[in-house]
């Protein structure tokens, strides 16, 4: 059982990394503007999360040291400064997107502003990660963030034509009145949302954090392999629910609630609050871990203590960090910028601090000095390599599409 409930992380960083705030509105977004034309970037982006959080948690269970701290060890001071200062400015977006939706998803329950309920929400945050016990967090969001397969059994009860979505699917093309730019600028975002670095720095900390040994390296590929394909089935669900709702209704995707119309449509009240419940623990979940992952890039760059398990007097300046990036995001959230939005431009501008976070842990994973005989195989090589380079040739071709289709409009 305690094995079982380990597994939990994965699912914790699958659920908070693939369906956040950015994900709900922009899978929504797609499958109602492409229908599932754009399935193929959240396969891809699974592919890619899979070789290397694998690659991750095997570095940070063998050598018992965390991405960040090796990111910045591989690829010298200055190329990790440049890293961390990029991961900070993305977490602080995602976070004040996160911190948000957790109170935009109070406010569909009790129609209290949201505004009202930021600070609150943020407290909520910080205690969490200050007080509540690692394991605790992770059962407790991972769990109640499977409610979002209620996505699952909305299509379920459409009883679509399947042949039809596979061929949308695996044909995919870019409908009449769409530009090629605006459709690769959404397959970006879709894609950068499956991957962004804060996932990485998360899942290894909390290896770390939960004292991994080489006996458990196999409940590190369980994690991987089963905590991730949950986050990404989910993240499917959300966009054929859009397809097959918004889509032939005409309905443009740009607030939460929208995001859950095809489940209320179809479930009624009762799958509205499914849907509330994994809202909220998929945003509140993502809050954690942005939150934490800002933590643990700061404090490992410089060389602090750091971590969730250690007291505030071990770890001063660590706490401190979390407490400065929960005050700034609710800062920024309270003047009222569109969370959804913000979370887009965060996605993608995380595209462009993808390849320094990712190339090093390539590195380290085939270096036996860090992993000793646990090395990459050839097969694993090939595929990270084949990876890398869509991820460096997305993060290439994220600003400049940002910028000529005005944010994807």
């Amino acid at each position: 059982m305690k094995k079982l409930l380990e597994v939990f992380l994965g699912v914790l960083t699958a659920i908070g990394g693939f369906v956040d705030i950015g994900e709900l509105v922009a899978n929504s977004e797609a499958g109602a503007r492409y229908g599932l034309a754009l399935l193929w970037p959240v396969l891809l982006g699974l592919v890619v999360i899979l070789l290397y959080a694998e690659m991750a948690g095997r570095i940070a269970t063998l050598s018992q040291r965390p991405v960040f701290d090796l990111v910045r060890e591989r690829m010298g001071e200055r190329a990790a400064l440049l890293n961390m200062l990029g991961s900070v400015a993305v977490n602080l977006l995602t976070m004040t997107a996160e911190i948000a939706g957790v109170a935009l998803s109070i406010q569909l329950a009790t129609d209290v502003s949201y505004l009202l309920l930021l600070p609150l929400i943020a407290f909520a945050v910080w205690l969490v990660v200050w007080r509540v016990k690692f394991s605790t967090l992770e059962n407790v969001v991972g769990i109640a963030g499977l409610a979002l397969f209620v996505f699952v059994v909305a299509i379920w009860k459409m009883h679509p034509d399947y042949h039809t979505l596979l061929s949308g699917a695996t044909h995919p093309t870019v409908p009449h009145g769409e530009g090629h730019p605006t459709y690769f600028y959404w397959a970006i975002a879709v894609f950068g949302g499956t991957i962004m670095p804060y996932e990485l720095f998360f899942f290894s900390s909390g290896a770390v954090e939960e004292r991994w040994t080489r006996r458990d390296l196999s409940l590190n590929r369980v994690n991987v392999f089963f905590g991730f394909p949950v986050g990404a089935v989910v993240s499917i669900a959300i966009m054929t629910a859009a397809a097959l709702v918004l889509r032939p209704a005409g309905i443009s995707v740009g607030h939460l609630d929208q995001a859950a119309l095809p489940v209320a449509l179809q479930l009624g009240k009762v799958g509205f609050a499914f849907v509330l419940v994994g809202f909220f623990a998929a945003l509140f979940g993502a809050s954690l871990e942005t939150v934490l992952s800002n933590g643990y890039v700061v404090s490992q760059y410089f060389g602090w203590s750091w971590g969730k398990l250690v007291s505030p007097r071990r770890a001063p300046r660590f706490h401190v960090v979390l407490l400065i990036s929960v005050v700034a995001a609710t800062a920024l959230a309270l003047t009222g910028i569109d969370p959804v939005k913000i979370t887009e431009y965060s996605i993608v501008f995380s595209a462009v601090v993808l390849p320094l976070t990712y190339f090093p842990v390539l590195l380290v994973a085939n270096d036996p000095t860090y992993v000793g005989d646990k090395t990459n195989s050839r097969l694993a090589n090939a595929l990270a390599v084949a990876m890398l380079i869509v991820v460096t040739v997305a993060g290439l071709a994220a600003i400049p599409l940002m910028i000529a289709t005005k944010g994807g409009a």
